[in-house]
């Protein structure tokens, strides 16, 4: 894989007719570079990625919409972003999301209801992906193995349902599990059924 990411990243650092190719260099090169490397599964694992992703995360503003916009003109510094619908939708979607769509970032997004166990007001992580997730996911100019990437939800939100890696999944499930076994004895005992 290393061969290849490498490779494809030398190849869109060039561009032009093979007898008068050009390499991109500074930013325009680093765009390029991180478009391939974030939409690669394998990408922040390669060395040859370390630069454009460090470019590309370093790029921080006070408010996340800013820095939304911020990475989002940097990837566009590349010329093939801009190329068709397929990259624009897809730069989008990294500016959006690109290092925000794994388990533990999906576990810090939520909203706020009432516990049926307890009564009181909780954060709720919801269980519905968040668009620029599935965008980066499901792309079409992506190389994710979704059955090995795709954080999957476990459990229901107002049970304290939470999103767990494809790694980490079987361990999550055998918890959350356990957890409310716990608690729907404890209602029983308590005299009262939740449900």
């Amino acid at each position: 894989m290393k061969r290849a990411l490498t490779a494809a990243l030398a190849g869109i650092c060039l561009v032009g007719p093979a007898q008068a190719q050009t390499l991109f260099t500074g930013d325009t090169r680093l765009a390029c570079e991180a478009i391939m490397c974030l939409s690669s599964s394998q990408g922040s694992n390669e060395s040859a990625c370390q630069p454009s992703l460090e470019r590309y995360f370093s790029i921080r503003k006070r408010k996340l919409r800013d820095t939304i916009r911020a990475r989002h003109d940097f990837l566009n510094l590349c010329p093939d972003a801009q190329k068709n619908d397929g990259m624009r939708t897809l730069v989008s979607a990294l500016a959006a999301g690109a290092g925000q769509c794994d388990a533990a970032n999906l576990n810090t997004l939520g909203y706020l209801g009432i516990s049926p166990i307890t009564g009181v007001e909780v954060l709720m992580i919801s269980n519905v992906m968040p668009a620029h997730c599935t965008a980066i996911y499901t792309h079409p100019n992506t190389a994710y193995p979704r059955d090995q990437l795709l954080p999957r939800y476990v459990g229901v939100p107002d049970r304290g349902g939470l999103w767990a890696d494809p790694a980490d999944y079987d361990r999550v499930l055998a918890e959350y599990n356990a957890r409310i076994a716990v608690e729907d004895a404890e209602q029983a005992r308590n005299g009262w059924w939740w449900r």
